[in-house]
C-alpha cells in the first residue's frame, strides 16, 4: 500500500469526473476542490490500522485519497447509481489495490455496532453529510458512540457553529447541549461554496467530534434531552417560567442556578444538574 509521502494527494487522479447528475432529494453537492480535499484528509490523518467509515462518498472525492492510504475502507452510499462509480475507484490506484467495501444503504438504517464488529475495531466516521438529514445522522451516531473513536464531517457552516457554540451565545441551543454532553466538538475550518458542484447556496465547514471518556448514562441523557428541548423552546423566558412544568423555581435553585437565568446561559454541568433533579423527582 502506498503511503502519503510516496504517493502525494496532488498526484492522484480526480475521482469526481463522471456525468452523474446531483440529485436534490439526496442533498448531493459533490466536492471538487483539490486543495480542500487535501486539507480535509490532513485533518482526518488516517492511519493504516484505522477502521474508517465514509458516509455519503458521492463520486469519491475523499474516497480515492483515503484508499491511497488505507488497506481497507468502508463506505455507505444510498444512491445506487453511484455504486458503479465507487466500485471503479480502486482501479485508479497502482497495485496493490486497497479493499473498498460498499454498503448501499441509508446511513440512518445502519447498525454501527455490527459494522464495528465486522471491521474489527472502533470506527472513525467521516462524511460530507446532506444538509437535509445531517442532524438525524448525528443523533443516530451518538446512539453508537461507544464504538466510535472520532468523527469528521462537512456540514452547513451554520450547523457547525451551533454544534460548537458555547453558553452565552445566541446560537447555543439543544443541539449544542446534546452533542457536547457526549463529545468534544471542534469547528476546524470553513469550506467555500465554490468548492462544490453544483454550487450550494450555503457555506460549509469541517467539524471534529471526539467522544468523551466518560459518557452519561441513558437515563440522564433522556432527561437532559427533555430539559434542553423544553428550555430552548422558550429561550426568551426565564428558567422558572420555561421549566415550570417539570421543575419548580426551588428545585432549579437547589442546583445552584438562579431561576431568573435563561437557558442559553447554562453550562453543560448546570444542564446535567437540572436533568438529575428531574430524574430524582420522577423516582420519588
Amino acid at each position: 500500500m502506498h503511503e502519503l509521502d510516496d504517493y502525494p494527494l496532488r498526484d492522484l487522479p480526480h475521482a469526481a469526473m463522471t456525468d452523474h447528475i446531483a440529485r436534490k432529494r439526496f442533498g448531493q453537492n459533490f466536492l471538487r476542490d483539490r486543495s480542500v480535499i487535501e486539507k480535509i484528509i490532513g485533518a482526518i490523518a488516517p492511519q493504516r490500522e484505522d477502521c474508517v467509515v465514509e458516509i455519503g462518498p458521492g463520486q469519491g472525492a475523499l474516497t480515492l485519497p483515503l484508499l491511497s492510504q488505507l488497506p481497507r475502507l468502508q463506505v455507505i452510499e444510498l444512491d445506487r447509481d453511484l455504486i458503479p462509480v465507487l466500485q471503479a475507484l480502486p482501479d485508479k490506484l497502482p497495485a496493490p489495490r486497497a479493499e473498498l467495501l460498499i454498503l448501499n444503504q441509508d446511513a440512518l438504517d445502519v447498525d454501527y455496532h455490527a459494522l464495528s464488529a465486522t471491521l474489527g475495531g472502533k470506527l472513525r466516521v467521516i462524511g460530507n453529510l446532506p444538509y437535509n438529514i445531517s442532524t438525524p445522522i448525528l443523533f443516530k451516531l451518538l446512539e453508537h458512540i461507544d464504538v466510535i473513536s472520532d468523527m469528521h464531517f462537512m456540514l452547513q457552516k451554520e450547523v457547525v457553529d451551533r454544534m460548537a457554540a458555547k453558553p452565552g451565545s445566541k446560537i447555543y441551543g439543544r443541539l449544542s447541549v446534546m452533542l457536547q454532553a457526549q463529545a468534544e466538538v471542534s469547528a476546524l475550518f470553513k469550506v467555500p461554496a465554490s468548492a462544490f458542484t453544483p454550487v450550494p447556496k450555503v457555506e460549509s465547514a469541517i467539524v471534529r467530534l471526539v467522544p468523551l471518556a466518560e459518557q452519561p448514562d441513558p437515563a440522564l441523557l433522556a432527561s437532559l434531552e427533555n430539559i434542553a428541548r423544553i428550555a430552548f423552546s422558550a429561550r426568551r423566558k426565564t428558567l422558572s417560567n420555561g421549566l415550570h412544568a417539570v421543575l419548580s423555581a426551588l428545585e432549579i435553585a437547589a442546583c445552584g442556578i438562579d431561576p431568573k437565568r435563561r437557558a442559553e446561559t447554562l453550562s453543560q454541568a448546570e444542564f446535567q444538574c437540572l436533568a438529575r433533579a428531574k430524574l430524582s423527582l420522577a423516582a420519588s
